[in-house]
């Protein structure tokens, strides 16, 4: 029997028909995704430049490019052509423009090809997002930028415990039922790692209230987002099992108004591609003014005792 492979986590080909499926009644669950395009174009708006061409990687119902359009009509036109990619081709119809159906983990585009690619809650189901991360870097411009937004590991936190209690009392050990995502502490160094210059890392949490945990775990399957963990429980999950995960949700997350709390931690990534004109930190030893001198006191050397009055 073959070892698995470390490097797969997620079973993407459920993904994409899990995409297609979802891509039939998108609006009705964009409202997430939708936030999140828009925090992410908010980021754009402070770069204070422009880009001819632009890659939407995982571009869904096309709510970057509608959060872009309402960033041109407050006065900032950044984007000159987007281009939409999607994993499912029932998402890439939905683009108002011209999309193509490509896998982030096999991108299909020229080096050297975009001033721009942004991602929002798509690179989490990624298997190797150093690999994924190097490619995007490949397909961009010398100084071209790249800014994404993805599901970290503080997601969903509030499930994760009901059901781990829930498997512990009903089943005879625990399943991995909520998918693993990176921590904001790693983001940055990916993004190093890759080649990126000036990287750049920093987190949000979305909180969204629901009626119920089972109302939770309805809309992660409607939109496309729940386990896809390859050592995950085939079959479904016993209906006793989720109901004690549910009550033991309500039970630790219940808000004042009776519904419960679900937050979305949200890693927002922002890098360039190496170009010349980019500045780089100095070289140690080579700066032209004494750091004692700027805070006027005494220089001590390496272990040089301060004697105290």
């Amino acid at each position: 029997m073959n070892a698995p492979d470390p490097l797969l986590v997620f079973d993407r080909t459920v993904l994409r028909q899990r995409r297609e499926r979802t891509a039939r009644a998108w609006d009705r669950q964009a409202f997430l995704k939708r936030e999140i395009a828009e925090r992410l174009v908010e980021r754009l708006a402070d770069v204070r430049r422009s880009f001819a061409l632009a890659l939407d990687l995982g571009c869904h119902g096309d709510e970057i490019a509608t959060a872009l359009r309402q960033s041109a009509a407050g006065g900032h036109d950044a984007v000159g052509q987007l281009v939409r990619s999607d994993l499912g081709h029932g998402f890439a119809r939905l683009a108002d423009g011209l999309s193509v159906v490509a896998d982030e983990e096999a991108l299909p585009f020229a080096v050297g090809r975009f001033d721009l690619v942004m991602s929002a809650m798509n690179l989490h189901w990624v298997n190797d997002l150093p690999g994924t991360l190097i490619q995007i870097g490949r397909i961009l411009k010398p100084d071209g930028l790249f800014l994404g937004a993805m599901l970290g590991g503080g997601t969903l936190w509030q499930l994760r415990q009901a059901l781990a209690a829930a498997e512990s009392e009903i089943e005879d050990g625990l399943s991995p039922r909520v998918s693993p995502f990176a921590d904001l502490r790693d983001a940055a160094g990916l993004l190093q790692r890759a080649g990126f210059a000036l990287p750049v890392a920093d987190g949000e949490t979305i909180d969204v209230e629901y009626d119920s945990a089972l109302a939770l775990m309805r809309d992660l399957g409607a939109m496309g987002e729940s386990n896809l963990v390859l050592e995950r429980r085939r079959g479904l999950a016993r209906r006793t099992t989720l109901l004690r995960a549910a009550e033991i949700y309500g039970e630790r997350f219940a808000l004042p108004s009776g519904r419960v709390a679900a937050s979305f931690e949200v890693l927002f990534l922002h890098g360039w591609a190496p170009h010349a004109s980019q500045p780089k930190p100095l070289k140690p030893g080579s700066a032209a003014r004494r750091l004692a001198d700027a805070l006027e006191t005494a220089e001590l050397s390496a272990g040089e005792k301060v004697e105290r009055s």
